[in-house]
């Protein structure tokens, strides 16, 4: 049988084995939503299942079923979007982090592809340090800011990243089968005086559901994006592992 980090493809005697080796987890983190109309609603959870693996074979981590649900209610009338709501996704965390504890996983590693996913990370390992013993840590794109200035020729809409030349060349570096490019297009929406104040959501002010120009993406800078995140990820896990 061929090598796998993954529990899904291991049996209890593999998993237990790895355990005592390197007690290390990693909880892919995404979202079922659109993407526009180029790339596939699992945009964020395959790109978080990607990294999980790329990372998990540099440290010898185990690599979770990655969660394909997350807080997508800005794009609930979409049709194949499937929202939880914020405190499930906290809740579900969690959960996992309680259940990894209790056959010896001493870190668990969530690593996210969907931004809105990221307070209920926060809260889930703010309440876990009162609950567990288990170090939790949580990671999106380490280091993004920087990155995208060295490595995109487009601007981001208003910071955010979605569907876009950033997302767009991931998904040509991992599942370029998934992506057509024919499809791609620009589109940088007007910002609304009140969005971000009131209910107004972001599926209320795209036409494509592309925010940014998702026509300059390409695989070479996925590439590039892709080993800058991993090492970066390789490098906050080894860190939290020699702090246990």
């Amino acid at each position: 049988m061929k090598q796998t980090n993954e529990i899904l493809y291991m049996t209890r005697d593999d998993v237990q084995e790895r355990i005592t080796e390197f007690p290390v987890a990693i909880l892919p983190l995404g979202a079922t939503e659109q993407h526009g109309h180029h790339m596939p609603l699992g945009v964020d959870t395959i790109l978080a299942h990607e990294l999980s693996k790329k990372v998990a074979d540099k440290t010898g981590a185990l690599v979770l079923p990655p969660m394909p649900f997350g807080y997508s209610w800005v794009w609930r009338d979409i049709a194949g979007t499937i929202s939880l709501q914020q405190h499930h996704v906290e809740m579900i965390i969690k959960d996992v982090a309680h259940s990894v504890e209790r056959y010896g996983i001493k870190l668990l590693v969530v690593i996210n592809g969907h931004d809105a996913n990221k307070a209920s990370m926060k809260y889930a390992v703010r309440e876990l340090v009162d609950e567990s013993d288990l170090k939790v840590i949580y990671l999106f794109y380490p280091e993004m800011d920087e990155v995208l200035d060295e490595l995109m020729e487009t601007p981001t809409w208003h910071g955010m990243i979605h569907a876009c030349e950033f997302e767009t060349s991931l998904m040509l570096a991992v599942k370029p089968d998934l992506v057509d490019m024919d499809k791609a297009v620009k589109e940088y929406p007007t910002k609304d005086n009140l969005y971000g104040k009131s209910s107004m959501s972001l599926g209320n002010i795209s036409k494509s559901g592309v925010f940014g120009n998702s026509t300059k993406a390409t695989k070479e800078k996925g590439q590039k994006l892709l080993k800058i995140f991993v090492d970066k990820m390789v490098a906050n896990i080894m860190q939290a592992y020699k702090e246990i």
